[in-house]
């Protein structure tokens, strides 16, 4: 009964508009009363669910991010993409994916990712004849690329929800995530030239020559070379996860401050501040999550679970396939925090039971989380790109389509080929 008690508490909570981790905090509060424990056990687990060293990683992704964001990479970025491929039919929403990718590899934010590409491509798509609908589903799904970057936090919060469940390293879902990465950025490359193509929209001039590259390149590598900077030092063994986040905010302020000098004391303002928001709301999700995860473990939901999906079938590719399906609906409605926190000892124990490895399905997780920030009612992504190109939802999800074929087709590759996640890992063990 305690467990009716928690699940209808949760979702008649989330029903009725109250935010995820005050429905969390509240739906455990009311299993507590319910079975007659000691309120402070909810309060405990909370403060042991954060107190936690690799934590520290969070809020220095998250505030590199911000310093990215404010500190004009993203139109260096532009002007080196739209050099390669500005040329081709489309060229501008295939500059827009090369684009995003690259940001999401230095911001590690899909919303991040939406808010510095989207307010320099959508209106510049718009304003060159692209359709609005067209260009907002562009940057929106290429955004989501920066869910699974080394950069992405999102990648440290799945290392430590797994603790206890299965030993996971987040250096391994670093390594795991770059493939898939570049997948998602091919589908996305393809679903972008077909819609291009179909409309019948011109091509934009001619190639620039390898010299205008060349000096994009050179005008965003000092950007870019965040990323290379963390997966060398974790690789060569300077500094770990955690302090290669530091070490990312560093880099930031170097580059923005004294390389591009673009990062003016009101932006940098601004990015503490965005940072500080969201490092409290992150922190406060694995606090009560932690307590959340305590009574589901204690009312063995996910053995339930598990039992429950066994009995409509014991076959591999079904079980990995309703899971997709049940992780795509839950991200449609929670956060991508939220999402991890709570999915993840519920489905990992199931996926790993059927030969799926915890890091593959890391980015299983991630993937299908990202699909879930581009899908109302929750959608914050989407929601962020109809505002920057003055469309609304509904015209955007009429064209929607083919980027979610992109995308579902990577998510299916990543879920049946394990190499695509595991190879890079195995190399390093």
């Amino acid at each position: 009964m305690e467990l009716t008690v928690l699940s209808l508490s949760f979702a008649l909570l989330l029903v009725l508009g109250v935010p995820v981790a005050f429905s969390i905090g509240l739906a455990s509060v009311c299993t507590v009363l319910y079975s007659g424990m000691p309120i402070p056990v909810v309060f405990q687990k909370m403060i042991g669910g954060m107190q936690v060293f690799s934590f520290l990683a969070i809020p220095f992704f998250v505030f590199a991010g911000e310093l990215m964001l404010y500190g004009g990479i993203a139109q260096r970025i532009v002007r080196f993409a739209n050099s390669l491929v500005g040329h081709v039919r489309g060229g501008l929403g295939m500059s827009n994916v090369i684009g995003c990718t690259l940001f999401g590899g230095v911001a590690g934010s899909p919303l991040a990712d939406v808010s510095a590409m989207g307010s320099v491509m959508i209106p510049l798509m718009v304003k060159e004849g692209y359709d609005a609908d067209y260009a907002v589903n562009v940057t929106t799904h290429a955004a989501l690329v920066g869910a699974i970057m080394p950069t992405s936090h999102n990648l440290i919060i799945f290392a430590l929800a797994t603790t206890g469940i299965a030993s996971v390293s987040v250096f391994s879902l670093i390594l795991a995530g770059i493939i898939p990465a570049l997948i998602l950025t091919l589908c996305n490359l393809a679903a972008a030239y077909y819609v291009a193509v179909k409309r019948g929209y011109p091509t934009r001039g001619n190639f620039p020559g390898w010299k205008e590259v060349l000096m994009a390149f050179l005008g965003s590598l000092p950007g870019l070379l965040i990323v290379v900077i963390i997966l060398a030092g974790i690789l060569s063994g300077v500094f770990t996860a955690t302090e290669s986040a530091a070490t990312a905010v560093l880099w930031a302020l170097i580059v923005t401050v004294l390389v591009y000098r673009s990062l003016s004391w009101e932006h940098f303002l601004k990015a503490c501040a965005k940072a500080c928001k969201t490092t409290g709301v992150v922190l406060l999700l694995i606090g009560i999550s932690s307590a959340f995860g305590y009574f589901m473990a204690l009312y063995e939901v996910p053995q339930k679970t598990g039992e429950l999906m066994t009995s409509v079938s014991a076959t591999p590719w079904v079980i990995f396939l309703m899971i997709n399906v049940l992780l795509f609906v839950l991200g449609t409605f929670l956060d991508m925090a939220a999402t991890i926190l709570i999915c993840t000892p519920i489905f990992l124990p199931i996926a790993a039971q059927f030969g799926m490895d915890p890091v593959q399905f890391g980015i299983v997780m991630l993937i299908n989380c990202a699909l879930g920030l581009n899908t109302p009612p929750v959608g914050v992504t989407q929601f962020v790109g109809c505002a920057i190109g003055g469309i609304s939802v509904g015209e955007v999800m009429k064209s929607i389509l083919p980027f979610y074929g992109a995308l579902t087709a990577c998510l299916l590759l990543v879920t049946y080929v394990p190499a695509f996640s595991l190879w890079l890992p195995s190399l390093f063990k």
